[in-house]
């Protein structure tokens, strides 16, 4: 088994238990903390998980929030089966094998 990490991202939701509705009231008050984003990347930061976002970044989300980090991330852990081959390389065995199509080729007789 091979652990794969996840995690779910939970700002809207935050924000949503403190009163704050919209996007664009995180905008002033990241920027009062040292955080310039603009409007468009603090509505990716809420509408989407975040791949990658500075400590700066989270740390004025906890205070804003008053919350911690483990409010706004949710880490998950997902087994996934993995089986060897003959080469020994792992293989993933929910995945089925790929297909090929074969194309015959006669030799040119002439």
């Amino acid at each position: 088994m091979i652990k794969k990490m996840g995690y779910h991202w939970h700002l809207r939701q935050v924000m949503a238990t403190r009163g704050m509705f919209q996007t664009s009231e995180l905008v002033p008050l990241l920027a009062d903390r040292g955080v310039h984003l603009s409007r468009e990347q603090v509505y990716r930061l809420v509408t989407q998980p975040p791949q990658r976002m500075s400590m700066d970044t989270l740390a004025a989300l906890c205070d804003i929030l008053d919350c911690g980090v483990q409010e706004l991330i949710e880490v998950s852990v997902v087994e996934q089966a993995v089986r060897k081959t003959a080469t020994g390389s792992a293989v993933n065995a929910g995945t089925p094998p790929q297909i090929r199509r074969a194309t015959i080729r006669w030799p040119d007789l002439t």
